[in-house]
């Protein structure tokens, strides 16, 4: 029997979902029904889906892939990274613990320059992940925008826990990013802190994200151990119409 929605449709559509997904009838980050069984669903246009599934990536509950890109995998099985790397990892069944070696307000006038902010104000978040009673497989360097509710929740606690989460949490939603990875060469204080030898080969990732209006979400810089990490890399047809 279709849902009655009553409203602007796409909101109140985003909001009975938005209720499902917290209440657990759809486990946090799995993949929604398909947009025809949604409009099936609700009795409204594959169109008012599609506004309503923005909503949900807005508000980070769900990721959607158009079928080409790029995406990191831990032992061979895709992470969906848009979850957080710990949620990430427990949807694969790799249970991490986080230490974190620092939380507080710093001032990089390079950063800010570099990312075109006008304050150079930054929470500086930086953890270390390891495997329960494994070894440690990542390094993360976090810099978000500065604010009273960052600040807050980093005097709670937060930063130990879902990193993802806290940010959407203080009203820090990414909808758009970009990331680079290359091969970098461990030097001695990060070969110190992640247990291994300098000059070691690790996966450096940086990412920036931002909102739907184009203001600075995060920029995080990660070292990923390749013993573990791949990137994994998949294409459309239309990416191979041009000339050779």
């Amino acid at each position: 029997m279709a849902a009655r929605v009553s409203g602007l449709k796409h909101e109140e559509i985003a909001r009975i979902l938005t209720g499902e997904i917290h209440d657990g009838q759809v486990p946090y980050g799995r993949q929604l029904p398909g947009e025809t069984t949604l409009a099936e669903r609700f009795s409204v246009s594959r169109n008012t889906v599609r506004a309503a599934l923005t909503e949900l990536g807005r508000a980070g509950l769900i990721s959607t892939h158009s079928g080409k890109g790029s995406f990191v995998t831990y032992d061979g099985r895709p992470l969906n990274v848009r979850l957080g790397w710990a949620r990430a990892l427990q949807e694969q069944g790799v249970e991490t613990r986080v230490t974190v070696l620092r939380a507080s307000e710093i001032v990089d006038a390079s950063l800010a320059s570099e990312l075109g902010e006008q304050s150079q104000r930054f929470i500086a978040i930086d953890r270390l992940r390891s495997i329960v009673d494994g070894p440690i497989i990542s390094y993360e360097r976090s810099r978000v925008p500065a604010s009273d509710a960052v600040a807050e929740a980093v005097a709670r606690g937060d930063a130990g826990g879902s990193l993802t989460r806290m940010l959407v949490d203080t009203g820090l939603v990414a909808a758009t990013g970009q990331q680079w990875v290359e091969v970098r060469m461990l030097g001695d204080d990060d070969a110190r802190l992640l247990g291994r030898t300098a000059g070691d080969a690790f996966l450096w990732s940086r990412c920036v994200t931002r909102n739907a209006v184009g203001e600075l979400v995060e920029h995080v810089d990660s070292l990923l151990d390749p013993a573990h990490f791949r990137l994994h890399f998949q294409f459309s047809s239309e990416q191979f119409s041009g000339e050779s």
